[in-house]
């Protein structure tokens, strides 16, 4: 199975997820490109992704897409997530130019959602994962990456305060391959 990803802590949990299978990255099946996220949700780009992918391996393919929508913002950046400030921005960039925008709010609501697509030229299975929280008012915490130091849960801690495992039973991408798992164990 190929995952669309080169992301090392992907890898890691869809290898987690399907131990009966061997997983390989785009770098293991040497392809170097990049799928445009050009689509309108998370899940549609996530399917792009996961097809496109197929058409070159021709291999059982798992592609996702994830992101923060801020309720302020009207769920900005969504699918721009990762783009928003553009390619160069550091994760420190985005995550201050977000808490500068939502302290004009008193409603700081924000929802982390990840996409998840399986697809092996027939059929097609879709999982989604969601995390409601709030942008916190300054960046905390050590562990983590991307918006992890300002999405805070409703108990007041930011994601990147939790343990990796604290934070892999309760992230949006984990209830996604969770629901995935499920689907797959219907199959």
């Amino acid at each position: 199975m190929v995952i669309a990803t080169n992301n090392k802590g992907k890898i890691e949990e869809f290898k987690k997820l399907f131990q009966d299978k061997k997983i390989y990255s785009l770098k293991d099946k040497n392809i170097d490109i990049e799928i445009e996220e050009n689509q309108d949700t998370f899940i549609e780009n996530a399917k792009k992704k996961a097809m496109e992918i197929y058409e070159i391996v021709k291999e059982e393919t798992i592609a996702d897409d994830s992101g923060l929508c801020v309720k302020c913002l009207n769920d900005f950046p969504g699918v721009m997530t990762h783009r928003f400030l553009g390619e160069e921005a550091t994760d420190r960039m985005r995550n201050e130019y977000l808490i500068k925008e939502t302290n004009k709010y008193e409603d700081r609501s924000a929802q982390m959602v990840c996409a998840i697509v399986y697809y092996n030229g027939d059929e097609l299975i879709v999982s989604e994962g969601k995390l409601d929280g709030y942008i916190s008012k300054d960046c905390r915490g050590e562990n983590g990456f991307g918006f992890d130091e300002i999405f805070e849960l409703p108990n007041g801690l930011t994601l990147a305060e939790l343990t990796k495992e604290e934070k892999n039973v309760i992230s949006a991408r984990a209830v996604a391959l969770k629901n995935l798992k499920e689907q797959f164990a219907k199959m």
